[in-house]
């Protein structure tokens, strides 16, 4: 028999009534809590939190009186779902006690020039970029191939992997702010000569583990494999090396013309293509099969469609984008920096599990309007190392603002994560956060001004036109003066589609300009969602499990610990409708609705759909991980890649278990007990155990898998 708690009549049932589970209070306490330096805590809880960060993100208001006001409003959202991300909860409002780190979740590196000069000092920059802990990409393809010849050092580059592995020590070694271990993303062009090299790269124990890689895909390219064409591998000619060697930049056996990011010192035509030196050329079958079968091994490297996050960029006319944050949400120029924040979908569930679940849109959409101001501020506050990426954040003032918790709230509301209605529902709910923040953009740039870059005048080009036709339709010439807010508001592909909905929105924001160029993403939000959001899905994800096990670092420890947690929609069933439900149960007394699916249940087309359904309302990007079974067959698989392409993604990412080539994050049970970790000990002798057993080895105790991937990967006991 089932039991359901009783409740007021008059006040209907919400998922914000359920207790946080141990796990989570443990993770904000470590990782969030303000402490001082003898870790006495100072934020007493988690409302004390919200309270120091709604406190610093209002004291940028310019009088009294805005202050004490936009401090009651910012707490209240605070407190009805809006959860800034890790660097602002952790650091706002903290700079007497960590006056050195940074609000800022997202950055990348400024472009890196091929020389040795160049190359260390990005790695210094980085250094303090993640010293203050900040996450940061590079792209790596500006470096020539490994055995080209360097004039300058009469001798042949070791190549740009080489060069990775530096700033994949620098990572390793640099402890970023707040206890957070450094995260970067490496990005690299798939007409590289080295690319097959970045592909394998992490087929080697140990390498490049402070790295996500991500290749940066073209249409071209895809194109190439559909019609199983060769592909080229090439990369650019300096103009001293045309004329030195006498080459001929017209003979299409030597030479092929492509964009590039980097263009000083380089031969480049009148449309702004630069002369690429071809070392040889492969079937793009090929290639592709060696990227899916890396990916479906190793779950690297990314899929970043590069010309479909280029030509919707709200900033197409003044931005070449070439790397991404290391999770891949926020694709930014050079020295570009972006801060996230996440609304939590669940807390505006009413009535969860019954036939009158709703969603309230009404208070979503109030959050909505007030966390935008509140993370609108935090560029004031912004306290990034660098002054390149100071200036990039001022003078554009993007953020990303997404949501977390889709999986958990589809399940609250009695929808299958993929299913028809849930797509609906996706598309509404992202929709509604971009038309609430842009007309919020719109308010805020009337009372406090718009983003400094809208203001400013660009030269329309040829290039330009031909990007934008339209813009000749309207009688705009080349040499033509026009500001960024029209090119922004008018042309940008993205906001062309905001103007279906709101045409008047985008007239005004054309003529008055947005406070900010950009407004949304979606994050991975693992440590969040785990946390202040009592482990309710990460960002637009279905629940991983409802019963599973969380691999965290623990200060001093000489492997990660296993946490045991509980999915937020099960802790919600069990406190608002059946204390006693349970995973996979078989009695009737314990068994969970069928509506509680997880990652395993959702096809790979499921995740694809859900991320197109949001995708088309966010301006930026979404990491986003479709899950597959250890035994999803191969050729299955490689079909995911390529309906995320014809559904216009910006990116895709997989992940299988495969615990021959690393332990994950999130771990099931099941998973760990069918999988057997043979040791070798010092008298040469083996012992086999399984992943889910326990070992007591040098002083401490560790599940056997966690030991196994500490050893074999190279970071037992150094965090």
């Amino acid at each position: 028999m089932k039991t359901a708690h009783l409740q007021p009549a008059d006040r209907p049932l919400t998922a914000a009534d359920v207790p946080m589970q141990p796990a989570s209070w443990d993770i904000w306490d470590k990782k969030y809590r303000l402490k001082a330096k003898n870790e006495r805590p100072l934020d007493e809880t988690i409302d004390g939190t919200c309270q120091r960060v709604a406190r610093a993100l209002a004291e940028v208001e310019t009088t009294p009186e805005l202050q004490e006001r936009w401090y009651e409003k910012f707490l209240w959202a605070l407190r009805h779902g809006a959860i800034p991300a890790g660097r602002i909860i952790s650091n706002a409002g903290a700079w007497e006690h960590k006056p050195a780190t940074s609000t800022i979740n997202c950055t990348v590196s400024g472009a890196i020039q091929d020389s040795m000069d160049d190359i260390l000092g990005k790695v210094h920059e980085a250094g303090l970029t993640l010293k203050a802990g900040c996450g940061i990409g590079y792209e790596f393809s500006t470096l020539r191939p490994r055995g080209a010849y360097v004039s300058g050092a009469g001798a042949y580059t070791s190549g740009p992997l080489s060069f990775m592995d530096i700033y994949d020590k620098m990572c390793f070694t640099v402890s970023s702010a707040g206890g957070r271990r450094g995260a970067q993303m490496g990005t690299f062009d798939i007409g590289h000569p080295d690319v097959m090299e970045f592909i394998r790269a992490k087929r080697e124990a140990g390498r490049l583990r402070q790295f996500n890689l991500s290749l940066l895909i073209t249409r071209e390219f895809m194109e190439a494999v559909r019609h199983d064409t060769d592909w080229v591998l090439a990369f650019p000619l300096l103009a001293k090396e045309v004329e030195q060697d006498r080459i001929d930049v017209n003979d299409p056996e030597r030479i092929v013309w492509r964009e590039w990011p980097v263009t000083v010192g380089l031969i480049v035509n009148e449309t702004g293509q630069a002369a690429c030196k071809i070392y040889r050329k492969i079937r793009a079958r090929r290639l592709w099969n060696a990227i899916m079968a890396s990916t479906y091994d190793y779950a690297e490297p990314g899929f970043i469609l590069i010309d479909e996050v280029n030509e919707m960029n709200n900033n197409w006319f003044c931005e070449n984008i070439r790397a991404s944050n290391p999770c891949g949400e926020q694709m930014l120029p050079p020295y570009g920096s972006c801060l996230l924040g996440s609304v939590n979908l669940t807390q505006f569930v009413q009535d969860p599990f019954t036939a009158q679940a709703r969603f309230d849109w009404k208070i979503y959409r109030e959050v909505v309007a007030i966390f935008t101001r509140m993370l609108d501020n935090v560029v004031e506050i912004n306290g990034l190392p660098l002054e390149p990426q100071r200036r990039e954040i001022a003078d554009k003032r993007r953020h990303g603002m997404g949501y977390l918790g889709l999986g958990s709230t589809l399940t609250l509301l009695g929808m299958k994560y993929g299913s028809p209605e849930s797509l609906t529902f996706t598309e509404k709910v992202t929709r509604e956060l971009a038309l609430t923040g842009w007309r919020t953009a719109l308010e805020l740039a009337q009372e406090k001004g718009p983003a400094p870059i809208l203001e400013r005048e660009f030269t329309v080009t040829v290039a330009m036109l031909r990007q934008r036709p339209e813009m000749a339709r309207d009688g705009i010439q080349p040499g033509t003066r026009i500001k960024g807010k029209v090119l922004h508001a008018r042309y940008s592909r993205y906001m062309q589609r905001i103007a279906e909905i709101d045409a008047d929105l985008t007239a005004k924001l054309a003529e008055v300009g947005a406070r900010f160029t950009h407004h949304t993403s979606i994050a991975p939000t693992g440590t969040i969602a785990l946390s202040l959001a009592n482990n309710a899905s990460n960002g637009i994800e279905p629940s991983f499990a409802h019963h599973y096990f969380r691999n965290v670092i623990r200060p001093g420890k000489k492997s990660k610990e296993k946490v045991d947690v509980f999915s937020f929609e099960l802790l919600a069933y069990r406190h608002l409708i059946n204390p006693r439900a349970i995973p996979n149960a078989e009695s009737d007394e314990e068994r969970l609705p069928e509506v509680f699916i997880t990652a395993d249940d959702v096809t790979p087309h499921q995740h694809v759909d859900i991320q197109a359904a949001a995708q088309k309302w966010i301006d930026s990007s979404i990491s986003k991980t479709a899950n597959v079974p250890p035994d999803f067959p191969y050729e299955d698989f490689k079909n995911i890649y390529f309906y995320a392409y014809e559904q216009g993604l910006k990116g895709c990412t997989t992940f299988r278990f495969n615990p021959e080539a690393f332990q994950g994050v999130l771990v099931k049970e099941q998973d760990l007990a069918n999988t057997c970790y043979r040791f070798v000990l010092e008298d040469g002798s083996e012992i086999e155990v399984k992943g889910n057993e326990e070992i007591e080895y040098d002083g401490e105790v560790h599940t056997a898998a966690n030991l196994f991937d500490a050893i074999k990967e190279g970071y037992y006991g150094k965090f």
